[in-house]
């Protein structure tokens, strides 16, 4: 088994941000003064686009409250939170050593443009990935568009490419573009929510996703 480009979702899979990004929607949705919602209800929301997240969690919203608590939750993660975010431990050895055996890498993410882009600068990854795709440029997952894209502008088929996400919107979203997909427990969704998705596997820690990975033939390999 051999894929040549590896699609990453970013939050969960690749960063620990869920308690910065529930403290964003809490301080966007206390600003509104709007009914509460649970950190759980937030949690589950996280991988789908802002937007979609929105429209989650206050169906009911009129159109000026909806584009506000979009706007306050945008200040709040772009400007006004300071919860840490960091990488998980191993994420920067890991893409390393995918890049040395020849992967091409890819990100597509539930995030914003600029939400992403802020992370990848604090990150210093630009320049890893070979290309990456944001909720607001695309549609949302589960929708497959988003990682269609990625494999048009890179030129790589559906055999040859492996999402890898925390949430059963990732693996669906692979389902939907019929890409193999991997799916991570150490994230924000339930490892039996993820299993029921049926990714290749299921692993529960940055360690065990490295050696499933790394122990893939690598792009040469598997050519010759």
């Amino acid at each position: 088994m051999q894929h040549k480009l590896i699609v990453f979702d970013w939050d969960g899979t690749l960063m620990d941000s869920e308690a910065r990004i529930i403290a964003c929607m809490r301080g966007a949705i206390e600003d509104l003064r709007l009914a509460g919602r649970s950190d759980n209800d937030i949690r589950n929301i996280i991988g789908l686009g802002l937007r979609e997240s929105v429209a989650t969690l206050y169906p009911d919203l009129s159109s000026n409250d909806y584009q506000a608590l979009v706007d306050r939750y945008r200040y709040h993660f772009l400007e006004g939170d300071k919860t840490p975010s960091l990488l998980f431990e191993g994420v920067i050895p890991l893409l390393s050593q995918l890049l040395e055996k020849g992967h091409l890498l890819a990100v597509a993410t539930g995030k914003g443009r600029a939400g992403l882009d802020k992370v990848l600068d604090e990150t210093g990854l630009h320049a890893v990935f070979n290309t990456t795709r944001c909720a607001d440029e695309t549609i949302s997952k589960p929708h497959p568009k988003m990682l269609l894209d990625i494999m048009a502008e890179i030129d790589v088929g559906t055999t040859d490419t492996l999402m890898v996400g925390d949430s059963e919107y990732d693996l669906q979203m692979a389902n939907n573009a019929g890409t193999d997909a991997l799916a991570v427990s150490y994230g924000v969704h339930e490892k039996q929510r993820l299993l029921d998705c049926n990714p290749l596997n299921c692993v529960d820690s940055i360690a065990e996703l490295s050696d499933w990975l790394l122990n893939n033939p690598s792009p040469e390999i598997a050519k010759g």
